[in-house]
């Protein structure tokens, strides 16, 4: 497993290469000339060319990608253009309040949608199965902004659970009294496609000879579905969760938009309207770095929970 860590790692380096590549060449090409963008409309043409002479725009373009290569190998990504803030610091004061949004989804997602999928999957084609498909089948159909209106109204306006809008700078707190709502806001809406998903996994695995043998054994149906059907089961469910991830990391940053919450992802969205390019191109780098290791990370869990598989 070691040997194949070490050329997973060194496969990532070209990966993350043809990134680097791809967003320079994007943002140079196509987005546009920052110092128009920074001069506004009502800037000469000697304030243009200052405005390049600082970004070091008017550089070889072999130039400027080096100068963006070490950005990436030092972290430091100079300053935001709107802000005139670190990007680094940035990023760095910005992401507490997105984990403590992403992750409490991530884990309830996975903790809510597998169990309950099991069970449904285990009276396939009762009533309780067919009344939960087309519950689900509905509950995808609406539109993520119906459930932060309803959520907000219900639960915000005529119960008075919890605030709207607000954050602290108290971890705690914000669990306990700003996060809870949009938390339950977005696993209200990843939990029907999940349970779907899920729910077609198991079917799979409970329709194999050996889930036949064991039932011909005397094993119980409890015992069948917990310890072989649920385990045989994880591994389309990994790779699911590994390549729905990054989803849950940008679906936070409409969350923290709906919610007015500090986080990363309301700073993207402000970078984005305006053309605020460094904080875009770590963003992109970032993200692009992430679903690498998270990918890595799940390939490596294959290994933990079927030892058949076979890491080459």
């Amino acid at each position: 497993m070691l040997a194949y860590l070490f050329r997973r790692l060194w496969q990532m380096i070209p990966t993350l290469l043809g990134v680097v590549l791809l967003v320079f060449f994007l943002f140079k090409f196509f987005g546009g000339d920052p110092a128009e963008i920074l001069g506004g409309l009502n800037a000469s043409a000697e304030q243009i060319d200052a405005i390049r002479e600082q970004l070091g725009l008017n550089k070889p373009v072999l130039e400027q990608l080096w100068i963006f290569i070490k950005q990436i190998i030092t972290f430091d990504w100079g300053k935001s253009w709107a802000t005139n803030e670190s990007v680094a610091s940035l990023f760095s004061s910005r992401l507490p309040a997105t984990l403590t949004v992403m992750l409490p989804i991530l884990f309830l997602e996975i903790l809510l949608a597998i169990p309950f999928a099991l069970a449904v999957a285990s009276v396939r084609g009762s009533l309780t199965d067919r009344t939960v498909m087309i519950l689900s089948t509905v509950a995808v159909s609406i539109s993520l902004l119906v459930y932060v209106i309803v959520g907000q109204y219900v639960f915000a306006f005529r119960l008075g659970w919890f605030p709207v809008q607000g954050w602290t700078d108290s971890v705690w707190t914000n669990l306990t009294t700003y996060a809870p709502l949009p938390v339950m806001v977005a696993v209200a809406v990843a939990i029907a496609p999940y349970t779907r998903l899920y729910r077609t996994f198991f079917l799979d695995e409970i329709g194999h000879d050996y889930v036949r043998t064991a039932r011909a054994k005397g094993m119980t149906e409890g015992t069948i579905l917990l310890k072989h059907v649920l385990r045989n089961a994880m591994i389309p469910i990994m790779t699911n969760i590994s390549v729905a991830l990054p989803g849950v990391f940008v679906g936070s940053f409409l969350l923290e938009v709906f919610f007015s919450i500090p986080g990363l992802g309301r700073e993207i969205l402000l970078a984005v309207n305006r053309s605020d390019y460094p904080v875009i191109q770590a963003f992109a780098i970032y993200i692009a770095f992430l679903t690498m290791v998270v990918n890595l990370i799940t390939d490596l869990l294959y290994k933990l929970v079927d030892p058949r598989v076979v890491l080459k």
